[in-house]
This record gives structure tokens, C-alpha cells and sequence, in this order.
């Protein structure tokens, strides 16, 4: 395979080599933020509320990103963003080896820490045309996604360790060095603005209507939405995961650690199954809908799991379909989407990719606290499957949806050919 020419960008390498480090930090943060709470108040409704911290943030301060993202610098913001959270890291830090932290310090700092994010996300999408170009955005995105996995893989692992070695402080530190990193090479970054064609609307307001009114008008995204909402509303299932590991599998924190990494295993191991589908499949509306509906059966295989090595491989299971139908429908969304209006469009849909797991988290963590983790997760996998069948017993926008699909090539009209006996004229070459 051919060196992909965006290895050649040294603004890209850059980036992705500080954006992986930095999530490997933040997704460590939030699997620690989830035991911590469960470690400090033993209660799964209570743990829930890390989720209400982030859905709180998320769904007032998303449109305000994604119009920033379209206005200002990207970098600066996303470097501003970054800064941020690194301080909010820095004080969980000293709160929680100092002995004196308590649960709502966590809830505060997860609430802090999703609202910087709220404008770190749009700017981070937004800003990867401008470092490689329109020519090689579809091979940063296939570095970058990947790469998130890692992260998401690596990071709560690396949680499970350090709090089985340290307490979740030690987790909290580290994330605190990424953060720092990050800011850093951000710094030593070079990008150009992005120019289009047309400007913004002159306030922060109208920008956000602007950004709205396209969203509700695409039938496609908005139902994308919906489908998402689905499934990470209904069966949100990192909220359950301490619980699990802890009072049913009794496998303590390593144990909980592994169970969180092996979603994001799964996606890995689809990896080259998803970029299959995704750049051949021309029923990926289909493909997306029974992805979502055997998702469903994955989180009722891991609720229903009597032993950790069946639901690690529950979890794997749930991390592939979650990859499969997550990354149709981002592509979807991306492909529907023109650049001056990107950061807004990406800012409400992460209203719901990045809000539906916050706000089921909560829901989920209310509804286990009275039935118990495991009939909650049992209950909530049947939702998602529902939906699906949903779109899929008739015809619609997502069921019909092909993906991206290639015009066909023009056909030229064909050269005169000159007859087999003209004699081509002086310093003419024939043509045959």
C-alpha cells in the first residue's frame, strides 16, 4: 500500500499525534470520572448524574461552538478550548489527591470540562480541510477515525490500571500532561483560513438560525438524529459498566477497566470491514439500520453475560455495530454538509452523538437504580431494535440512502480519425 500523502503534511502530523494523545487522556478522565462517583456514593443513580453534567453543557452551548468555529480561528479556539480543560483537569487533580474531593466535585469538573469541549469538537472537525486540503480530507478522516478508537480503546484501560494503582487522581494527572501537549502543538501549527464565498451573518445569533434552519430542512440528518438518539438514549450502557464490574462480575477495577476498552476493541476489529462498506456498499441506509438493530442485541447480550469473558465479548460485539452505523452516518452527515456551514451543522448533530449518551446516562442511571443494572440494560437494548425495525418497515430517507455515490464520467466525444489513406501533413504524426 502507497504511503498516504498526508504522512507528508508536517501541520497534519502534528495535529494528529497531539489530538491522539489528548483523547487517550480525556476518554481515561471520563471512564474514571464514572467509577469515582460510583466509588464515592455507591449508588448507580447517583453515577448517573456524570452524564447530566455533560448533557447539561452539551445541549446549551453546542450552537454557540459550531457558530465560533464558522467565524473565528479554529486553531486558536480549539488551543483556547484545550486550555480550558487543562485547568479544570489540574484543580479534579489536586481535589482528589489532596483526599478532599467529594462526588459533585467530579460532577462540576465533568460539567466544565464537556462545556470547553462544546467548542473544542465543531472547531476540530472544522479545521482538518484547512490543514490537508479538500484533496486528502478523505485520508486524514481515515487516519483520524481509527485513531479515535485508540484512544477510546487505550484510555479507559489505562484508567482501570492507574486507579488500581493509584486512585483516580493518578488518572487525572495524566490527563492534565495531555491537555498541556496539546496546547503546545497547537501552537507550532500553521493554517490557513478557510475563504468562502459566502459571509456569515452578521451576529452570533443569526448564525446559529442560519445553522438551525439547514439542519431542520435536511430530512436525512434530522433523521440520522433521531437514530441516533435511539441508541445511545435507550441503551447507554458506560453508566451501568461499574456496577456491573463491580457487584455482578466481581471483577473490581482492572475488570472495569477491560470492559470499557472492549467496545472500542470491536470497532478496531471492524475497521476494515466499516471502510469496505462505507466506500462500496450502495445500501448503506440498510447496512446502517441492521447495525443499529443488532447493537441492540449486544447490549442485552452484555447485561445478560454471567461471566466476564461473555461480556467482554458482548462489549466487542457492541463496539463493531456501534462503529458500523456511527460511521455512516457521521460520513452521511459530512457528505450533506457544505464547508462555510460545517462547524454549525457538526455543533447540533453532536447535540445528539455527543448528548444522547449524556442524557441516557442519566435516564439510565434513574431507571437502574430502581430495577438494577441488569434488567436496565436488558429493557433498554429492545428500544433501539424497535427503531430500527421503525425506518425499516417502510421506505424513507435513511433506509434509501446509497452513500456517497460517484458521478458517472462524462463521455467525450471521440477525435476524428484520419482515414487509413490521408497522408498526415509535414511534421504531423499520424494518429492510430
Amino acid at each position: 500500500m502507497p504511503r498516504p500523502a498526508v504522512f507528508g503534511n508536517r501541520d497534519f502530523n502534528l495535529y494528529w499525534a497531539g489530538v491522539v494523545l489528548s483523547q487517550i487522556g480525556t476518554r481515561g478522565t471520563v471512564a474514571a470520572n464514572y467509577f469515582h462517583v460510583y466509588a464515592l456514593t455507591d449508588s448507580i443513580a447517583y453515577t448517573g448524574l456524570v452524564g447530566a453534567g455533560q448533557a447539561v453543557a452539551l445541549l446549551l452551548l453546542s450552537p454557540l461552538g459550531g457558530a465560533l468555529a464558522d467565524r473565528y480561528d479554529r486553531r486558536r479556539l480549539l488551543q483556547g478550548a484545550q486550555a480550558v480543560a487543562l485547568a479544570v483537569a489540574l484543580v479534579l487533580t489536586v481535589v482528589t489527591l489532596s483526599g478532599a474531593v467529594q462526588a459533585w466535585h467530579v460532577i462540576v469538573s465533568v460539567l466544565f470540562t464537556t462545556a470547553a469541549a462544546t467548542f473544542d469538537q465543531p472547531a476540530r472537525q472544522a479545521l482538518i480541510p484547512a490543514l490537508v486540503g479538500r484533496k486528502h480530507i478523505g485520508e486524514a478522516i481515515a487516519l483520524l477515525n481509527p485513531s479515535r478508537e485508540v484512544a477510546v480503546l487505550v484510555g479507559p484501560l489505562l484508567a482501570g490500571l492507574l486507579i488500581a494503582v493509584g486512585g483516580p487522581g493518578l488518572m487525572y494527572l495524566v490527563d492534565v500532561v495531555t491537555y498541556a501537549v496539546l496546547v503546545v502543538v497547537l501552537a507550532f501549527i500553521r493554517t490557513p483560513r478557510l475563504v468562502s464565498d459566502k459571509a456569515p451573518p452578521a451576529s452570533i445569533f443569526g448564525s446559529i438560525a442560519e445553522g438551525a434552519r439547514y439542519v431542520v430542512r435536511r430530512p436525512l440528518i434530522t433523521s440520522l438524529m433521531g437514530l441516533d438518539l435511539s441508541a445511545t438514549v435507550l441503551s447507554a450502557y458506560r453508566v451501568l459498566l461499574p456496577a456491573l464490574a463491580t457487584d455482578v462480575l466481581a471483577v473490581g477495577a482492572t475488570g472495569y477497566g477491560v470492559l470499557s476498552s472492549a467496545p472500542s476493541a470491536g470497532a478496531l476489529l471492524a475497521t476494515y470491514t466499516i471502510f469496505r462498506v462505507v466506500k462500496g456498499s450502495r445500501r448503506q441506509g440498510r447496512v446502517l439500520l441492521a447495525s443499529t438493530f443488532l447493537y441492540g442485541i449486544a447490549a442485552i447480550g452484555l447485561a445478560q453475560s454471567p461471566v466476564v469473558w461473555l461480556a467482554v465479548g458482548a462489549a466487542l460485539l457492541l463496539g463493531a455495530f456501534d462503529a458500523m452505523a456511527t460511521t455512516i452516518r457521521h460520513a452521511a452527515v459530512q457528505i450533506d454538509t457544505p464547508d462555510e456551514i460545517r462547524g454549525r451543522v457538526t455543533a447540533f448533530y453532536q447535540m445528539s452523538s455527543r448528548g444522547g449518551p449524556a442524557i441516557g446516562d442519566v435516564a439510565m442511571g434513574a431507571f437502574a437504580g430502581v430495577v438494577g443494572p441488569v434488567v436496565a440494560l436488558t429493557v433498554g437494548g429492545v428500544g433501539p431494535m424497535l427503531v430500527a425495525l421503525g425506518f425499516w418497515s417502510r421506505p424513507n430517507v435513511v433506509r434509501d440512502y446509497q452513500g456517497q455515490v460517484e458521478e458517472e464520467p462524462v463521455e467525450q466525444p471521440a477525435e476524428p480519425v484520419a482515414p487509413p489513406d490521408a497522408r498526415p501533413l509535414a511534421g504531423e504524426t499520424r494518429k492510430t
